[in-house]
């Protein structure tokens, strides 16, 4: 993150990392953060248990990637 965040702006981050159902894209439109930099900041203020496990629930959920979930939803004929 090449910019400084306000404590309140990182925290905002955080909860939309945290939350299923708010892709990485979204967080990119509210935030202007993208996936990489996202992790970044989760990586640097969550101790580091609580990072390995945002990663590992982030990692296989389809709706943090609105491509895949996008793909997923489609009707099949």
């Amino acid at each position: 993150m090449k910019k400084s965040h306000t404590p309140e702006q990182i925290s905002l981050v955080i909860r939309y990392a945290w939350e299923d159902r708010t892709s990485f894209e979204e967080i990119e439109e509210r935030t202007g953060l993208t996936e990489g930099q996202v992790i970044e900041v989760m990586r640097r203020e969550l101790k580091r248990s609580s990072f390995r496990m945002w990663r590992k629930r982030v990692s296989g959920r389809v709706t943090k990637h609105r491509r895949l979930l996008e793909e997923r939803l489609k009707p099949t004929y």
